[in-house]
C-alpha cells in the first residue's frame, strides 16, 4: 500500500482533527518555533569574482551550481530543481512548510550563492523583488514597490540575509545591500592569517575583514562570520587563536558564527594537494577537541548558527563526515563538566 503524503492526511482531517494532525506532522518545530520561518534561496550560478576560486571551493558555473556549493545541499538542490527561479524557490518552500504543519506568517529570507555582491546589480535587485513578491503575493516591478507591498502583506518579511566576501563588503556594496532591504550579512572570514589567505588563493587580507566588519556594523547590519579551521598552513594553535581574536578584538566581534571545518572536495585544487600528500586534515578527534575548546571560550553575546557544512557525506573525499558534529561536541563537554555559553546553547527549547 502506498503511504499517504502529509498533504493528503491534512486534507482528510476534519476541523477538530486538523490541529492534532498538524502537531503530529510537524517534524521539525524548530524551523518556526520563534514564529519566523527561514527560507533559503540561491541565484543562478555566477563566476567567482577572482580569476580562480579558492583552492578548497567546489561548484561554479562550469558544473551548473553557485560557487562554493555542490548542488546536493538541501537549499541548493531546491534552487536547482526550481531552475534558480527566485519566485518558484520561495513559493515552493512556503508551501512545503505549510504542508508539514508550520504556520508561515513571517519569513526570514536568506540569499546564499557565493559572493552575492559580485553579481550584476540589476539581476540581484530583480532576484530580490521576485523573492519578496513570492512572500507577499504582489506583482511589484521595482524594489521600492516590493518593499511597500511587503509592509502589510499576509506573510511578512522580517529579515533579509546576504552572503559575500570581505573584499566585496565595502561601502558601495553595503549601500546596495541596504537598498535591497538586507538586515544581516554573512562574511567568509575563514581565518585571520594573511599567509593562509595567500596559500589558499583567498584573494583578500585581514585588513579587508576588519574594514568590511566595521562598514557593515556602522550601517546597522547584524554580522555573521564564517570560519574554516584546518585550512592548509594552519594548525590547532593558529585556529584557536583566530577564534579568540574574533571574540576579543574590537575590530571583529561578530554577532554570530558559522564553523565549517575544511573539507576536501573532488574537483578542487585542495583535492589535488591531498592526493599528493601535501595536505593532511586533522583527525576527527582533533576537530571535536578544537571546537569544544572554542566553545569553552565563547562569549555570551555570540550565537553559533551552524557547525559543519550541509554537504552529503558521499561527496566528501576527506574531512569530517559526521552530520552530528555539534551533538558529539556537546556530549564531550557535558562529560567533562563544561558548557558553551553562546546564545543558541542557552536558549530554552
Amino acid at each position: 500500500m502506498k503511504p499517504f503524503r502529509n498533504s493528503e492526511l491534512l486534507a482528510a482531517a476534519t476541523g477538530e482533527q486538523k490541529a492534532r494532525v498538524i502537531q503530529l506532522l510537524r517534524l521539525k518545530p524548530v524551523r518556526s518555533i520563534s514564529g519566523v520561518s527561514v527560507i533559503t534561496v540561491m541565484p543562478k550560478p555566477y563566476p567567482c569574482p577572482k580569476p580562480e576560486p579558492c583552492i578548497y571551493c567546489p561548484g561554479g558555473p562550469s558544473v551548473g551550481v553557485p560557487q562554493s556549493y555542490t548542488g546536493k545541499e538541501p537549499a541548493s538542490a531546491r534552487a536547482l530543481q526550481a531552475g534558480y527561479d527566485p519566485y518558484r524557490q520561495v513559493q515552493t518552500r512556503i508551501k512545503q512548510l505549510q504542508v508539514i504543519g508550520h504556520v508561515v506568517d513571517k519569513v526570514e529570507l536568506i540569499m546564499f550563492g557565493g559572493t552575492l555582491t559580485a553579481y550584476p546589480p540589476d539581476y540581484l535587485e530583480w532576484f530580490t523583488v521576485q523573492c519578496l513578491n513570492a512572500i507577499s503575493g504582489a506583482s511589484a516591478v521595482t524594489i521600492e514597490e516590493a518593499q511597500r507591498a511587503a509592509e502589510d502583506a499576509p506573510i511578512r518579511n522580517s529579515d533579509i540575509t546576504l552572503e559575500t566576501r570581505p573584499d566585496y563588503c565595502k561601502e558601495p556594496h553595503v549601500d546596495f545591500m541596504l537598498h535591497l532591504g538586507a538586515t544581516r550579512v554573512e562574511l567568509g572570514v575563514q581565518t585571520l592569517y594573511d599567509d593562509i589567505y595567500k596559500l589558499v588563493n583567498r584573494g583578500h587580507t585581514v585588513e579587508d575583514v576588519t574594514e568590511a566588519t566595521r562598514i557593515a556594523k556602522d550601517a546597522g547590519f547584524a554580522i555573521v562570520h564564517h570560519c574554516m579551521p584546518n585550512l592548509p598552513g594552519s594548525s590547532y594553535e593558529r585556529d584557536l587563536d583566530t577564534f579568540k581574536t574574533l571574540f576579543e578584538d574590537e575590530r571583529f566581534k561578530p554577532d554570530a558564527l558559522k564553523i565549517y571545518p575544511t573539507l576536501v572536495m573532488p574537483g578542487t585544487k585542495l583535492h589535488e594537494l591531498w592526493r599528493r600528500g601535501e595536505y593532511k586534515p586533522y583527525s576527527f578527534e582533533q576537530i571535536v577537541e578544537l571546537i569544544a575548546e572554542v566553545k569553552r571560550h565563547m562569549p555570551k553575546w555570540i550565537r553559533i548558527q551552524r557547525i559543519q557544512r550541509d554537504i552529503p557525506v558521499n561527496l566528501i573525499a576527506e574531512g569530517v563526515k559526521r552530520g552530528d558534529l555539534r551533538t558529539l561536541i556537546q556530549e564531550k563537554m557535558r562529560r567533562e563538566g563544561t558548557r558553551c555559553r553562546c546564545v543558541r546553547c542557552r536558549e530554552v527549547g
